[in-house]
């Protein structure tokens, strides 16, 4: 199975973004979305931000994990 993580954007720069997963930062290709800014939401998937999100469904998928854990 293939999880996708939710993380919210913190910063930009050359095609990288640095994300914020639940207080973890990490810096992760931002290749594949135009006009990713910070405060943005995105779905992570092996090091690449594949799909923007709401914070809604960041919020959701943080629920989801906690109740799998």
């Amino acid at each position: 199975m293939c999880v996708g993580l939710a993380a919210k954007v913190v910063g930009v720069k050359n095609g990288m973004a640095v994300v914020d997963a639940s207080g973890a930062k990490r810096e992760v290709s931002a290749e594949l979305l135009d006009e990713l800014e910070p405060g943005d939401y995105v779905m992570v998937h092996a090091g690449v931000a594949i799909a923007k999100i709401t914070q809604d469904d960041e919020s959701e998928t943080d629920d989801l994990l906690e109740m799998l854990s």
